[in-house]
C-alpha cells in the first residue's frame, strides 16, 4: 500500500474512533427517565420520531414539544399525559442522540401528518431555543409557544409575532443562564407571560432525576405544577 493510503486510512480509522467514543460519551452523559414517567410513557402511541398522547377532543390544537438536550423524550411523559387528557393531545419528539439542535426542523413531520390542525410550540431548555426558532419558521396555523426552563434566541425572535408566549421557570434552577434569559426577552413579545414555579428546579420540569449543576428541588409536584399552569394558558388561547 503506498505511504499516501496508509496516511489516508489513517486519518479515516482516527475520524471513526472519534465519533464513536463521542457518541458512547453523549449516551452516557444522557438523562434517563425516572418510573413514574416511564410507566406513564407507556400509555402512548410510540413512532421513529416521536412519542404521541392522542385526544378524543379534536377542537384544541396539538402540543409539538422539543426535549432538553441529553433528555429522553419518556421523561417529559407525567405532564405530557396530563394535557392530553385535557383535550390537548402531545407530541413528544425524538431528537438524534437527544439533541434538538441535530433535527431543529423535526416538527414538520407533525405538521405534514397534521396539516389542518393548529398547534403550540413548546420546549425544555436547548429543547426551547430550538422550539422557538421552528415556530419563527412555520407560523401557519402556530397558536402559541411556551418555554420551560428557556427563552428563544435572535434566529427565534418572537417578538413581532403577536402570538400568546409562556414562559415557565424553576425558582431554584441553577442550570438555566439567568442573566441571557432576562436579556432574551426582547425575543419574546410584550405580552409575553412569565411564571415561576417556587421551590422548582431545572429537571424539574421532566421526571428524569438530579441534573449536574442544578439546585435542589424543595416541592415533589412540580410536573404536576406544570401540566396546571400548561392547562391554565392554553384554555386562554382562541
Amino acid at each position: 500500500m503506498k505511504k499516501w493510503k496508509k496516511i489516508l486510512l489513517a486519518i479515516f480509522i482516527g475520524i471513526v474512533v472519534v465519533m464513536i467514543g463521542g457518541i458512547g460519551y453523549l449516551k452516557s452523559q444522557t438523562y434517563s427517565p425516572a418510573n413514574d414517567a416511564i410507566q406513564t410513557a407507556e400509555k402512548a402511541e410510540q413512532a421513529s420520531d416521536w412519542l404521541y398522547f392522542p385526544s378524543k377532543d379534536t377542537s384544541k390544537p396539538m402540543v409539538i414539544f422539543y426535549p432538553g438536550a441529553l433528555v429522553e423524550p419518556e421523561s417529559y411523559s407525567v405532564w405530557a399525559k396530563e394535557l392530553a387528557d385535557a383535550g390537548y393531545p402531545v407530541y413528544i419528539m425524538k431528537m438524534p442522540l437527544d439533541l434538538a439542535v441535530l433535527a431543529p426542523d423535526r416538527g414538520e413531520k407533525v405538521l405534514k401528518e397534521q396539516s389542518k390542525r393548529p398547534f403550540i410550540m413548546g420546549g425544555h431548555s436547548l429543547g426551547g431555543v430550538m422550539a422557538s426558532r421552528f415556530a419563527k419558521d412555520h407560523s401557519d396555523n402556530l397558536k402559541g409557544v411556551f418555554f420551560l426552563a428557556s427563552y428563544p434566541d435572535e434566529k427565534g425572535r418572537l417578538a413581532d409575532s403577536g402570538i400568546p408566549v409562556l414562559s415557565l421557570t424553576g425558582e431554584n434552577d441553577h442550570v438555566l443562564d439567568k442573566e441571557a434569559y432576562q436579556k432574551a426577552k426582547k425575543n419574546l413579545p410584550e405580552a409575553a407571560e412569565y411564571q415561576e414555579i417556587v421551590g422548582g428546579n431545572h429537571a424539574g420540569f421532566g421526571a428524569y432525576g438530579h441534573q449536574k449543576g442544578d439546585g435542589k428541588s424543595t416541592i415533589n409536584d412540580q410536573n404536576q405544577q406544570v401540566a396546571q399552569r400548561l392547562i391554565q394558558w392554553l384554555d386562554t388561547i382562541k
